[in-house]
């Protein structure tokens, strides 16, 4: 196998076949949750992560290298949606591929050759903190520190030697990073997953897509502040036969008492769907489709 590089993007030949590496860019530091969503998501491709430290890090990297794709988390089962990410999405004019449906479990490692009993502080980003609440209550007089991510947490005890301090990471985090782990599956609720999505620009979108069946959809749309306006637009919807499985209202910024509406559906007919966005305008002021992709998989707990 011979690797060449490329201004753009990295990719092998093969039996004289080019296989493009994806150069994907995730909200955290590797062994991250969305990293693992990524590798995933690509499982049996060459995957590049690229780590950024805000989620709008993940458009500015796209924005230098059209050819990055971004992968992001949209809901948790638990902490609910993250609303801001919609916004995202919409200002930045990127178009969804995909999405993958991770469960989310939670280890506790430390600095190998630490036991349990020596911890004296424990840190983690605050949704994994307040996750693992239970567990947390087993070690009294452990001190609880937030941190900005659960894999940088891993490691900054590595980098910085953190005797008596511990992680609440994922797995992969605690390999790569060379820790300890010292208690498994301490997350509350085993029922905790994080619905993240994968987008980038529309010649990525189409590369992920191919063969694929489109049956999921996501929108965002204003309506007149009219009464009874969203329920016009909704049985619309119903009479198409299109299924809901989402929707979330955000305040228009500089429009008092105004609402725009992000909405998920799921639909086994294409064209139907299609139909019903055609009948919806005469209704609304505006309509932007934010992706139409394949419905990911939800693993068992």
């Amino acid at each position: 196998m011979k690797i060449l590089l490329n201004n753009e993007q990295d990719f092998f030949i093969i039996n004289n076949e080019r296989s493009i590496m994806k150069r994907v860019a995730i909200q955290g530091g590797l062994g991250a949750y969305h990293g693992i969503a990524a590798e995933n998501f690509f499982a049996g491709e060459d995957v590049d992560i690229i780590p950024c430290v805000t989620f709008r890090d993940i458009f500015s990297a796209i924005k230098k290298d059209s050819n990055i794709i971004g992968i992001m988390a949209i809901e948790n089962t638990i902490a609910g949606s993250l609303l801001q990410n919609y916004e995202l999405l919409k200002e930045h004019k990127l178009h969804i591929a995909g999405e993958y449906k991770l469960r989310i479990s939670h280890c506790f490692a430390a600095l190998p050759g630490q036991t349990i009993h020596e911890i004296k502080e424990v840190q983690s980003h605050p949704i994994a903190l307040m996750q693992c609440g239970n567990f947390l209550e087993t070690l009294p007089g452990v001190k609880v520190v937030e941190h900005e991510d659960t894999a940088l947490a891993a490691r900054d005890i590595q980098n910085k030697n953190l005797i008596g301090n511990a992680a609440i990471c994922s797995e992969r985090a605690a390999e790569i990073y060379g820790l300890n782990i010292l208690a498994k599956g301490i997350e509350t609720n085993k029922h905790n997953f994080t619905r993240f999505l994968i987008f980038g620009n529309d010649w990525a979108v189409e590369d992920i897509q191919k063969d694929e069946v489109i049956n999921k959809a996501s929108i965002v749309f204003t309506l007149p502040h009219a009464e009874g306006s969203l329920a016009k637009v909704l049985s619309v919807f119903s009479f198409y036969g299109i299924n809901l499985t989402k929707i979330q209202s955000l305040p228009i910024i500089g429009r008092e008492w105004e609402y725009q509406f992000y909405v998920d559906f799921k639909f086994d007919d294409l064209e139907r769907y299609k139909q019903s966005l055609v009948a919806i305008k005469p209704l609304i002021n505006e309509l932007r489709t934010l992706g139409e992709y394949p419905e990911g998989i939800t693993p068992e707990v």
